[in-house]
This record gives structure tokens, sequence and C-alpha cells, in this order.
């Protein structure tokens, strides 16, 4: 199917590394289901509200109604989805979603990543890639990041990465069962425009460690 000027930038394939983000394909089914169904601890608790067991809503044949959606809001110019591989495997997914553009050209960041491999430096390096590909190919001005307060990991990514803590948003998002409040994060494209962008930061955030 073809993506036309309602989509810029996409489809795309951005790597660093070991690190592969690219659009989804119907093959992914069954290791989207298998890394997800392994997560359910890891991942559920900041993840919307369910409407059935996670079982069944991450299996196989659920993958063809995400992969389905997905594709027809990239179709659109409404989000680039990204399945974020590392050394070959699939393991997790990076969506900018809910873009709008004319004045506002701004996005918001959901991501998330396989237990086996966090504190590897996937999800920051998965976020500092799209963003720039935003920015830079896909016309975006800003890119939004919310975040539960309890969330340590998710907030160091972005911490590590420069974004800026803009807001407090209380009873934002239904996730795991109730309204949660969600710390809000942004950048713009003159935040990270002089130091070569935002993957060039995290490389050299990531060497002083």
């Amino acid at each position: 199917m073809l993506f036309g000027a309602d989509a810029p930038g996409w489809p795309v394939v951005l790597t660093d590394g070991p690190v592969v983000l690219r659009p989804y394909k119907r093959s992914d089914a069954q290791a989207w289901a298998s890394v997800r169904r392994s997560n359910e601890t890891w991942l559920s608790q900041w993840e919307p509200t369910p409407y059935g067991s996670w079982y069944e809503l991450n299996s196989p044949a659920a993958f063809r109604a995400v992969y389905a959606d997905l594709r027809r809001s990239a179709r659109i110019g409404a989000a680039m989805p990204f399945a974020v591989c590392y050394e070959g495997r699939l393991v997790g997914q990076l969506t900018l979603g809910n873009i709008v553009r004319r004045a506002f050209c701004s996005a918001y960041a959901g991501y998330w990543v396989d237990s086996a491999v966090a504190g590897r430096g996937v999800t920051p390096t998965a976020l500092a890639l799209s963003v720039d590909h935003a920015f830079r190919v896909g016309g975006l001005h800003r890119i939004e990041v919310n975040i539960r307060p309890e969330n340590k990991a998710s907030r160091r990514v972005v911490e590590k990465l420069g974004f800026r803590e803009e807001a407090y948003h209380p009873r934002y998002l239904h996730i795991d069962g109730a309204w949660r409040d969600h710390v809000g994060y942004a950048l713009t494209t003159e935040d990270v425009i002089a130091e070569g962008g935002l993957l060039a930061r995290w490389h050299r955030v990531r060497s002083s460690f």
C-alpha cells in the first residue's frame, strides 16, 4: 500500500548499532505475541486497562487487529508505529502517535520493551532515533511523553535524553484499572538542533557513564 504526502517520513527503517526500528510486518505475529505474553507482569501495570485477558489480547490472532490499526494510522499520517528490534529479535514497540500537523506539528511518544533487554540502552536509543527522524524528515516540531510518576525506569529514559518535565496531569489515563496521574515531558527541535540531534546527545551521555 502506498503512503503519500499525508505521511511524510513513512515508512522507514532506522538503525543505530544493534537497535533497529522498522514498520511491523504480518509475519511478526508470533514474535509479538511471545514477547508480550512473557512480559505481562512487567508491562500490564503501565498499560491501558485491558478489556479481556492478557493472554488473549496478546495472541497472534490479536496482533492482526493491532497490525491493521497501526498500518491504517500510519497511512493517514496519524502515527509512526515502529517495531523495536535488538540483535535481530523483536523486543518492543515505539509509536509516535496522535500526530497533529499545521500550527501544532506535534506527537506523543509511547513505548514498551522486553524486560530481558532492559538496561541495555534499547529504549533511549529507539526514542532518540525516532525523535530525530520525526524532526528532520517527518516535519514535526514537538514530541511529548507522558509517564506515570511511579514508573521510574521510563522517567529515567526521558531524563537521560534531556526531555523537559513540563506538567503534572491528574487522573490523565485509565491505566491498570484506574485513572492514573501522569508527568508530562517534552522536546522541541530547538532543544536538540545545536547538538546535532537527540541521538548524538544520547551517545555523549552514554559515553560518560
